[in-house]
């Protein structure tokens, strides 16, 4: 049985969480919680499986909440949150804090036709999710135990001119960006293309480069098809929303191609196209995230000559892409992603730097 806490202050979506999890006999809602403060004191007593997060709460947010729980007893948690702006960028810091997934609200429209079914899916899935104490969320400063992170080797391999870098990353993954983005150089001009698989509609997924933007203080933005690579130095590209994102002759190519490993956009399409492009002219960074999307690209890259990295399992949220690049000896080297814009930075020509 999966126990669940409910944490919203509205009665009528409480009853809609309250019934649609009551049609799956492998849920069972534990508690129940109006503000954020209730929330943290319910998950210390009762020791959910999954906590359910509003993020617009009375008293303490659910963000602040959020950071509290993955501080004190770290808890998977699905955000449940409407797709207002503010509650957009509140969910999205929530994500950089430690909770693992997000769900929109019902609409009230035709989309809410299968919304139970969806949110027990989801619920179960967050469940099977081992978390972490999050970095941004040890709030009195007590050291994170957990394995320690494989060593690198002492020098990275001698690249031709980095000319663009591919980013992959899942569950955990706004956080992960938000690290190694701010860890480059501001005077960083490689392009930076980043496939993100966010499991959320589009207004959730849209309002993403806007954020990260903000966080990282670069500029973000979603690619556009038919804009060349050359174009976007100094930039961080994503991939738009159920659209795969490539590289073809140089240019920026999207593409409604089938899913990838029940992905799209998929970071296998992204990275055997770098590989393909640039060989030893890029690196590929494969970051947190569940299932193994990436991995078989990222050691195509390394076959090309791309220098590879693979986020450490003690800085993931979920060790699984990550995992299974290492297993294929995909990544030459296993970094926290602090430490990896680090190399990225001594890779970029000499000329380039400031």
């Amino acid at each position: 049985m999966i126990r669940v806490l409910l944490v919203e202050d509205s009665a009528t979506m409480r009853h809609h969480l309250r019934e649609s999890l009551a049609a799956d006999p492998e849920l069972q809602v534990v508690g129940e919680a109006t503000d954020g403060g209730d929330a943290v004191r319910l998950v210390g007593r009762l020791r959910p499986d999954v906590v359910t997060m509003d993020m617009m709460l009375p008293t303490m947010s659910g963000l602040v909440a959020t950071e509290h729980i993955m501080a004190e007893h770290p808890t998977p948690i699905l955000v449940v949150s409407s797709a207002d702006r503010q509650e957009l960028f509140s969910t999205y810091n929530a994500l950089a804090a430690g909770a693992v997934d997000v769900m929109e609200k019902p609409r009230g429209d035709d989309s809410d036709a299968d919304w139970g079914r969806r949110l027990c899916r989801t619920v179960r899935m967050v469940s099977r999710i081992r978390v972490i104490t999050h970095p941004r969320a040890r709030l009195d400063g007590r050291p994170r135990g957990g394995l320690t992170p494989e060593p690198a080797p002492a020098a990275p391999p001698v690249a031709q001119s980095l000319r663009v870098v591919a980013l992959g990353a899942s569950t955990g993954g706004p956080g992960a960006l938000t690290e190694l983005l701010r860890g480059l150089p501001a005077g960083f001009r490689p392009p930076v293309l980043c496939v993100q698989h966010i499991a959320a509609s589009e207004p959730f997924a849209v309002a993403f480069s806007d954020w990260l933007a903000g966080q990282t203080g670069r500029d973000v933005s979603y690619a556009h098809d038919g804009t060349p690579v050359a174009a976007m130095a100094g930039r961080v590209v994503l991939a738009p929303p159920d659209r795969h994102l490539s590289v073809r002759d140089g240019v920026l190519r999207l593409s409604h191609a089938p899913p990838v490993h029940s992905c799209r956009p998929s970071v296998d399409v992204l990275f055997d196209s770098i590989a393909a492009e640039y060989g030893a002219g890029a690196a590929g960074c494969l970051l947190t995230g569940m299932g193994r999307d990436g991995a078989e690209g990222l050691l195509r890259m390394r076959s090309r000559g791309a220098v590879t990295f693979a986020q450490d399992e003690a800085s993931c949220v979920v060790y699984g892409m990550p995992r299974e690049a290492a297993l294929l000896g995909a990544a030459a080297f296993v970094l926290p992603p602090a430490r990896i814009a680090a190399r990225l930075a001594d890779l970029q020509p000499t000329g380039s730097r400031r």
